[in-house]
């Protein structure tokens, strides 16, 4: 999956509505709003910092849904290569903010995978489904607001990198998605998909003071 091409000029409407495009692309059901465009324009060096910690934190839950579930074959082999690409990602980030002059640091999270991470059920086999749709759900959102920034920022060495990101990202999202088919049914994975969708909109929706990825 490719991004859309973004549009030409500074018409605020088509800008909305590429988001709006790929935001129902990746199953979700909120666009990225204007108020985290702004909050990257102020704090750029902050969410550069954050999607470092992103990456790594994508590769540690790949890693413990390998462990939980190792008997599942295919899931233990996607998640090898999930973890793999998340943090040769780490590593592509970690080199941009070295050639920026940015010191990687510790930062405080926002508090959307705490969010998003309640609404897992405790029981099997929905715990499984939950945590491979949440974990898709944070996959697509990072590649959604990857495609957001490729269109939103000035800097051309950004937006290609972005735009770089965005195909292994989706790809990520879809795995997880076919993963938990693998432990209830599709049609009910897709209901618990979308139920878990209209959370993480209203969550995003809601947004955070602070200036991450995912704020």
């Amino acid at each position: 999956m490719m991004p859309p091409s973004a549009p030409r000029g500074n018409d605020p409407t088509r800008h909305v509505r590429l988001r709006e495009t790929v935001a129902t692309m990746l199953s979700l059901q909120s666009p990225t709003a204007a108020r985290w465009l702004s909050q990257v324009d102020a704090h750029l060096d902050e969410v550069l910092i954050d999607h470092a910690h992103c990456e790594k934190k994508a590769a540690g839950v790949a890693m413990n849904l390998l462990f939980s579930y190792v008997d599942h074959v295919d899931l233990a082999r996607s998640m090898t290569e999930i973890v793999n690409e998340e943090l040769e990602h780490f590593r592509l980030v970690l080199d941009l903010l070295q050639r920026r002059e940015i010191p990687f640091r510790k930062l405080s999270p926002s508090s959307y995978g705490a969010r998003l991470h309640e609404l897992i059920r405790k029981d099997e086999p929905g715990r499984a489904v939950d945590r491979l749709l949440v974990a898709g759900l944070i996959e697509a959102r990072s590649c959604e607001r990857f495609s957001a920034l490729a269109d939103h920022v000035a800097d051309e060495e950004l937006a290609a990198f972005y735009r770089s990101l965005f195909e292994s990202e989706a790809r990520h999202h879809s795995t997880y998605v076919r993963l938990a088919c693998d432990f209830m049914p599709e049609d009910a994975v897709r209901d618990r998909l979308r139920t878990l969708a209209a959370a993480e909109a209203a969550i995003i929706d809601r947004g955070d003071p602070v200036a991450r990825m995912h704020s």
